[in-house]
Order: C-alpha cells, then sequence, then structure tokens
C-alpha cells in the first residue's frame, strides 16, 4: 500500500464497549489497530475512488469525486454485522484528467485485495469506476476457469462507443476486453429507463446479448419476477461483480446523482436484490457510483449508498468460509 493510500481512522457514534455496541467505525478501527499484518480472510476491503473525470467526459453533473468521504461518513455509525471484517486501503484520486491510470491503480489495488481473500467494495466516483473494477478483477486470477457475470442496478447501459473512454462506456470497454480473451461478456441490467436510453444502446444491448428490466417493471409488486431475473443470471455465472449506479434510485431517495431519475427502481426492491446476490456464495466484488454530495439533500443518497453497503456485507460476511482459502492463479498482467 502507498503511503497516500493509508486511510484515517474512522469516527462515530458510541454507545460503550462490547459486541452489542459495535458500529462500523468500530470495525475499521479495530483492524487500523491491530497488531497482525495478515488479516484473515474473508473480510471487506472498502477503497474509495475519488473521480468523477469520466462523469465530466460524458456531460454529466461534475462532483462524485467526492463521494468516498460522504459514503464512509454514512457508514461510520452503522451497527456492524456480527461478523463484519473490515479494512479500510484508502483512497485512489483522479487528478489532472488522467482518469485511465486511476483506473489502472485502482486495478492493482483491488487484484490485491481480492488475493488476501477479501470483499472489495469500492466506493466510486462516476461509473468510469466500472473499468477499474474489471481491471482488478482481471489482473487477480479470480477469472481463471471461471465465468465471469456482470449485474448493474442502473437506469443506464453505459455501453457507449465514444472513442474517449467516459462513465458511459465502461461495459462496452468490458465487452471488447472479454472477447479478445475469449470469454463470453455476460452483463445483466436491472432498472433501465426507456427514455434514457437510445434506440442505438437498446440495439447494442442486444448485438452483445444483454438483458435487462426496465424500471417500470421493477415496482415493487414485480419483486418476485425481479428475483427470478437474477436468480437466471446466477445460474449461468461463477463469479459476480456486482456494480451499483444510484440513479438507479427515484430521485427523492437518491437526489445527489448527476442524472437523478424521474422514475427509478424503489430502494427496497434494490435492497432485496443486493441481499440476494450477496447471499449467493458468487459475489466477488462490489461498487457503489455516482453519488454527488454536491446535490445531496440531508444525505439521502449518501445514507442509501450506505445501508445497500451495509445489506451486502450482513450478508456476504454471513456466509460460511472455506478454510484455507483456495489460492488464486494468475491473472492477467495489469498496465
Amino acid at each position: 500500500m502507498t503511503p497516500e493510500l493509508t486511510p484515517s481512522p474512522w469516527a462515530g457514534r458510541d454507545d460503550g464497549p462490547g459486541p452489542e455496541h459495535r458500529r462500523w467505525h468500530h470495525a475499521v478501527n479495530e483492524n487500523l489497530s491491530s497488531k497482525s499484518s495478515a488479516p484473515a480472510p474473508g473480510g471487506v476491503a472498502v477503497i474509495g475512488f475519488r473521480s468523477d473525470e469520466g462523469v465530466r467526459r460524458n456531460k454529466g453533473r461534475t462532483g462524485a469525486a467526492d463521494a468516498p468521504a460522504a459514503i464512509r461518513t454514512a457508514l461510520s455509525s452503522l451497527s456492524a454485522p456480527e461478523a463484519l471484517a473490515v479494512r479500510d486501503l484508502g483512497d485512489i484520486a483522479v487528478t489532472d484528467g488522467a482518469m485511465e491510470l486511476g483506473q489502472e491503480r485502482l486495478g492493482r489495488e483491488i487484484a490485491g485485495a481480492l488475493r488476501a481473500g477479501d470483499l472489495p467494495v469500492v466506493l466510486g466516483g462516476g461509473h468510469e469506476t466500472a473499468f477499474g473494477s474489471y481491471l482488478g478483477l482481471a489482473g487477480s486470477g479470480i477469472l481463471a476457469g471461471r465465468r465471469l457475470g456482470i449485474i448493474n442496478l442502473d437506469a443506464h447501459f453505459d455501453l457507449r462507443a465514444d472513442s474517449l473512454p467516459s462513465s458511459g462506456t465502461p461495459f462496452r470497454q468490458i465487452a471488447e476486453l472479454e472477447s479478445a480473451a475469449g470469454r463470453p461478456f455476460t452483463y445483466r441490467v436491472v432498472g433501465i429507463s426507456e427514455a434514457n436510453n437510445t434506440l442505438d444502446l437498446f440495439r447494442t444491448a442486444a448485438r452483445l446479448g444483454v438483458k435487462h428490466l426496465l424500471d417500470e417493471d421493477c415496482g415493487a409488486s414485480a419483486l418476485p419476477a425481479a428475483q427470478a431475473f437474477v436468480d437466471r443470471f446466477l445460474g449461468e455465472v461463477d463469479a459476480v461483480y456486482l456494480t451499483i449506479d444510484l440513479d438507479v434510485l427515484p430521485a427523492h431517495v437518491a437526489p445527489g446523482v448527476s442524472a437523478p431519475a424521474a422514475l427509478g427502481v424503489p430502494m427496497e426492491v434494490i435492497l432485496a436484490l443486493c441481499r440476494q446476490l450477496a447471499a449467493s456464495g458468487k459475489l466477488v466484488h462490489v461498487d457503489v457510483v455516482e453519488l454527488n454530495p454536491l446535490f445531496d439533500l440531508d444525505n439521502r443518497t449518501a445514507r442509501a449508498a450506505a445501508r445497500l453497503v451495509h445489506a451486502i456485507a450482513a450478508e456476504y460476511t454471513a456466509l460460511p468460509r472455506e478454510t484455507p482459502a483456495t489460492p488464486l492463479q494468475p491473472g492477467i498482467e495489469l498496465p
């Protein structure tokens, strides 16, 4: 870990000693103060990606670079899941427009967390975060002999073919690299806004075999159908990368995003799907993106993000673990 990635201790409400009062900031600081240089595998590794360069290139509202701190603050005083072990690896900051360099550095940090046996949880950042996430997965060796599945909770496909990579291009970039590696591109999206994706994007999705659910088909009464969609996805893959774009939520729940949703998918549906994916035993990576604190109201969006991370961590850390962890095979060499 480089010095600039060394995190500061978390702070929050403290009701007294003992596990019955344990909160996220206690769990993080326990690890920071631990004398052990090799934490037990099976925990959560938090990484911040301070970037909104991709949003700027995509002509969106910038400000997402400040999101990791806002999500940490919202997480800090939440009750810690009983089995939670969490390491905060600090932030990677994109400066001077060097988005691609930042994505490469993010990939290296993710690969290291995966090799340590942890679940990386990246706090973005714009959705350009996703390409860095993919670099980490590909570079870790975790995909050797396993079929990767990407599920995106998002109002947008993010499959643009622009010559300049941005927050709108990551899954098109991933599709091209997966094809070049001779691997299938298994990508699913829940919450697509028909009004906010062009016909070209729908045709691109169809050509790439991308299945999706529209936001208007994901109301609370449609939760069983959405869960069945996720179950079919889980049956097709061995390793799951979950990416959550907070603009999938209704604007009154998530006002602090680059593109607030006129409709969106109810929070209870997104929460249930996150729990389902985390409990599957196949989840290997998570990122939460597109929070823009500049436009948040009463920290609603940050609190929603924190609640989703909390639920994922609770389900994931409750799963039984194999001991020792299976060693990873070498992955692709990252740039």
